[in-house]
């Protein structure tokens, strides 16, 4: 009897995780829709560089700003609501970049795509928390990332395949179509994604009284004042300015440090992103074998770290320069499962919508700051600084990790 309903769990499992992965994965690939298409948009508009840069700025303010607020959203009337208006949003999106005639609608898309990307956070880890099983998680987390990085991997060579056959507009009008098959596909796997909003409210009191015995219940912002949620949001934030600026000027600096082809550099970017995916997958194996996660993410940034000052010195072998990108991206992927649990054991009972949506708006803010950072750097032909950047940056990752890690271990903090 224990053997069919922990088989029956794991399948269970297995159907939530591909219904939230599928849609995480659409989020990554909404990401990189319109970078692909700047040459057509150049082309057929005259828009400088510089312009077409600002629309994925836009982006990612927008969205920062969204999935710090959707978080509470989430938490107030459950994931699966907010779920579907995102997505549908992205759809909405794709659709406004289509019928483009100029430089604001393409602004207008760029905001409803932000607010759309916003939700994504908030409502996939807080689905994956409540409806998974724990010995299940770290996995859970594991084909959870994996699918973000098959969503950028997957978006330029999409794009720009229906580009080159028909033209931009027929490549975001696609777009459209997948997300809103994807849609389809959520709307009849719906009675998969209920999160019982009430038992969440529950609990989260529960965890206060248990904390504060005597003291009334909690407030909405307490967790604002946890030191631990901004020490995560920090974490993010240096982990997705470190990402951002590779995936941003890797392949100029290459061509400046080494002379290589920027075709070449952007050869390296996808190996590390194939690094990064088959990472994820043995990070949610050690993230469950060892009760240590700090130590995971130490490792894997200490790596990276080496790794990118190898690269600045311009000392690195022509046919050797893949290997740190692939262990780059196989550091970063390794890590992650690691760092979603220490976000997880960050996280107060009943709360998690809220956390995950401020703490994860760390992404969205070092995305869009940190290309503006490391091009001050090309500007000023220093291309090493890119690398050394990157280095310091994951250093500063380390230091966060092991400063939550003792936070959690220390003094646990439900509100």
């Amino acid at each position: 009897m224990t053997e069919a309903l922990t088989l029956n769990r794991r399948a269970s499992d297995v159907r939530v995780v591909g219904l939230i992965s599928l849609a995480h994965g659409s989020s990554h690939f909404f990401h990189l829709i319109l970078p692909p298409m700047f040459p057509w948009l150049k082309a057929e508009f005259g828009f400088n560089y510089a312009e077409l840069g600002l629309l994925m700025t836009i982006f990612f303010v927008v969205s920062c700003i969204v999935q710090a607020a959707s978080g509470f959203l989430v938490d107030r009337i459950g994931a699966r609501p907010v779920l579907f208006v995102g997505v549908g949003l992205l759809v909405l999106a794709a659709l406004t970049y289509s019928q483009s005639n100029g430089y604001w609608m393409l602004v207008m898309g760029a905001v409803i795509a932000g607010c759309g990307n916003g939700i994504f956070h908030p409502v996939d880890y807080t689905l994956i928390n409540h409806k998974i099983s724990p010995p299940n998680l770290p996995y859970a987390y594991s084909i959870h990332g994996v699918t973000g990085y098959i969503g950028w991997a997957a978006a330029p060579a999409f794009m720009v395949a229906v580009a080159s056959v028909a033209d931009w507009r027929i490549a975001f009008l696609s777009a459209a179509v997948v997300e809103a098959l994807i849609l389809l596909i959520l709307w009849l796997g719906r009675e998969r994604l209920i999160d019982n909003v009430q038992e969440r409210k529950a609990k989260s009191h529960e965890s206060h009284a248990a904390a504060h015995p005597g003291e009334g219940s909690s407030s909405t912002f307490a967790f604002l004042k946890l030191p631990a949620v901004w020490l995560c949001w920090i974490f993010f934030f240096f982990s997705m300015a470190a990402t951002t600026g590779l995936q941003s000027f890797a392949p100029s600096a290459l061509l400046k440090i080494y002379e290589l082809p920027v075709s070449a550099g952007n050869y390296f970017l996808t190996l590390m992103s194939l690094g990064g995916a088959g990472g994820m997958l043995l990070g949610g194996y050690l993230a469950k074998r060892f009760s240590n996660p700090e130590r995971i993410i130490t490792w894997c940034f200490a790596m990276n770290i080496v790794m990118g000052l190898l690269l600045a010195t311009g000392l690195v072998p022509f046919e050797a320069i893949v290997i740190p990108f692939v262990v780059i991206g196989a550091g970063l992927g390794i890590a992650a499962p690691s760092r979603d649990l220490m976000v997880r054991s960050a996280t107060p009972s009943g709360a998690s919508g809220r956390v995950y949506g401020i703490v994860y708006s760390g992404i969205d803010l070092g995305a869009a700051l940190s290309p503006l950072v490391f091009g001050l750097f090309l500007d000023a032909n220093l291309p090493q600084f890119l690398f050394i950047g990157v280095a310091f940056l994951q250093l500063m990752i380390i230091l966060t990790g092991f400063r939550v890690a003792n936070m959690i271990a220390s003094k646990p903090s439900p509100i």
